[in-house]
């Protein structure tokens, strides 16, 4: 896991690359790459590349980058890890490549050199790279299918710059700082910023699942080589008799492919059942000792809510090396700052990934697995009963546009001086699939956002964005109900909340998350078995060879909770702020514009 950057200076008409400005912005990345720096200036200047490392694989100086070929042709910056790079490696020294390192980097340079741009279709992984071609004199840029590894560019027509993070290509005075109307919206409807918007015009995510090419001719338009709704709709239902062990295989082969490193790799352990499960495996694909960490919070201590004591019995069961931390909410009010500082861009989750990243990290940790990605791939969130139901019921009003708006203009301004404003849209948005899932993950509703930005940002940022054809084009493709909902959790809640969180929070304490639940081949392997009934996450749960602790698997699932909402609400009331969720998505949005 590590920190990428680079400039091209693509028309001649440019000026070289800037050593410093370079340097700048690598070195905003600090905490991403403590264990090495490095960066590569062409001759004729006219680009550089430059990274921070993590050294997870191959520790040594011949895993340094940025990483040249034998014959100085290609050059490499990689964040990430290729999981199955052995295989790749052995396929390549086959075809008479020859290898310096035992790095992934190295594996990628030459698959390259094979294949070009459609390397990316062999890989299994979490990445975002870029490779400097020499002969061509172009640049590709490249991104995993579910964006769990991050890759920001700003292109002023005659510069590209590229780096992991947002804040890291501010550090650059020829980037701007104009605000992206469709990121503000976007962060006020979902309480993240939905890609590719950031909340800077100059400063664009590349698509997940895509590649960039640049070279004198200027950047192309990003191609998709992966659909996540086609994916999840691909195949049968197969052989009922051989699904149970089809799971359990699926599931152990992405673990033991998770597990590979050089360095101890350890597990957020809650007491969900995703968590508990992958402790699970992992422990049975291991010899060596296993870590685990869990949060406690004082607030929960003896509720429901209290993760800790359930999560020791996993531990207990499993023969870890478990760690329970307590965190307070003083511990909070003397992160904040730090946390915030941390964010890459504005989100209102994040808060439990940074503690327990910082407890692993403070454990000598330099990697750990998350049970991140269950609720979307196996059916665990309500939204997968609620969607379905809501269109089932509401969907006759399609044929009434103007009802829904006429119900929603009358019944809105009342509505939300008792209940959630969201019962005013149930008439007008609830009958479509995006619509339902706008309504039932929206933070703040498309009405109340003028309130927020005002009419003219509103209606640029709702025009650009256009987020109800968007929520429909995610699922299409989708053939049935899960395989929709999951699309819809995936992409929009998934990749520009949860995955995002968890890069920038790890990150900030210098950690790798991995998530064995969100792994292209897994979901290629799961794909032709899943029905709308199976597998949920009972039958996860019941893949370890040896079964879980029954109060773990009968547990009444609660997901996990911080009382971020509480902590605020003491802070809120002092200062006559507004309450709970939406009044610290002002606060986040607040200091993160102001930063």
């Amino acid at each position: 896991m590590c920190g990428i950057a680079g400039i091209l200076s693509y028309r001649q008409t440019d000026a070289p690359v800037n050593r410093d400005e370079l340097l700048n912005i690598r070195d905003a990345m600090a905490a991403r790459g403590p264990d090495g720096a490095g960066f590569w200036i062409a001759d004729g200047g006219r680009v550089g590349l430059a990274h921070r490392r993590l050294a997870i694989i191959d520790l040594g100086d011949s895993g340094a980058q940025p990483m040249a070929s034998r014959d100085g042709r290609f050059r490499i910056v990689f964040n990430g890890e290729i999981y199955n790079y052995k295989h790749l490696r052995i396929g390549l020294e086959k075809r008479g490549y020859r290898f310096q390192s035992q790095s992934d980097t190295e594996v990628l340079l030459y698959l390259y050199a094979e294949h070009g741009a459609d390397m990316v279709r062999s890989l299994r992984g979490m990445y975002a790279f870029a490779v400097w071609d020499e002969n061509k004199k172009g640049l590709l840029l490249a991104r995993d299918p579910f964006g769990i590894k991050p890759l920001y560019y700003a292109d002023n027509g005659n510069t590209l710059r590229f780096a992991s993070q947002v804040k890291a290509l501010l550090r650059s005075s020829a980037v701007g700082r104009a605000p992206e109307p469709a990121g503000q919206v976007g962060f006020f409807l979902w309480g993240s910023v939905p890609e590719p918007h950031t909340l800077y015009k100059g400063i664009r995510a590349l698509p997940a699942g895509s590649t960039l090419w640049i070279d004198a001719g200027g950047l192309r338009r990003p191609e998709s080589f992966f659909s996540l709704a086609g994916t999840l709709s691909a195949g049968d239902a197969g052989n009922p008799a051989d699904r149970g062990n089809h799971l359990r295989a699926a599931l152990l082969d992405s673990v033991r492919h998770h597990l590979v490193a050089d360095v101890p790799v350890g597990v957020f352990l809650s007491a969900g059942l995703d968590s508990a499960t992958l402790t699970a495996l992992a422990a049975e694909s291991s010899d060596a000792s296993l870590h685990t960490v869990t949060l406690g919070f004082n607030e929960y201590r003896g509720t429901d809510n209290d993760e800790t004591i359930l999560a020791e019995t996993v531990a207990r069961h499993c023969r870890t090396s478990h760690r329970t931390q307590w965190v307070s909410r003083e511990n909070f009010q003397n992160e904040r700052e730090r946390l915030f500082s941390a964010m890459d861009q504005p989100t209102i989750d994040g808060v439990n990934t940074y503690f327990i990243s910082k407890v692993a990290a403070e454990s000598g940790l330099k990697v750990a697995i998350s049970g991140l990605g269950g609720d979307e791939l196996f059916g665990g969130y309500p939204s997968f009963r609620q969607i379905p139901g809501m269109v089932r019921l509401l969907s006759p009003f399609r044929s009434f546009p103007a009802v829904g708006r006429l119900f929603r203009r009358i019944s809105a301004p009342v509505l939300k001086r008792f209940t959630s404003p969201k019962y005013g849209g149930l008439l007008e948005y609830g009958g479509t699939h995006g619509g339902a899932y706008l309504l039932r993950r929206g933070l703040f509703m498309p009405w109340e956002l003028p309130e927020i930005l005002g009419d003219k940002m509103t209606r640029e940022g709702w025009q650009e964005l256009q987020p109800l054809m968007r929520l429909e084009e995610t699922i299409h493709g989708a053939a049935g109900d899960r395989a929709r909902v999951s699309a819809l959790e995936m992409t929009w809640y998934m990749r520009n909340q949860l995955l995002r969180d968890a890069d920038w929070a790890g990150m900030a304490h210098s950690l790798e998350i991995r998530v064995p639940l969100v792994d292209v081949e897994l979901m290629r392997r799961l794909a032709p078995l899943l029905t709308e009934t199976f597998p949920d996450k009972q039958d996860m749960a019941r893949s370890p060879h040896q079964p879980l602790p029954p109060q773990i698997l009968n547990r009444r699932k609660t997901g996990f909770s911080v009382p971020v909402r509480e902590w605020l609400m003491l802070d809120d009331g002092r200062q006559g702020g507004e309450r709970g969720l939406r009044g610290w998505a002002r606060r986040v949005m607040a200091m993160q514009t102001a930063a």
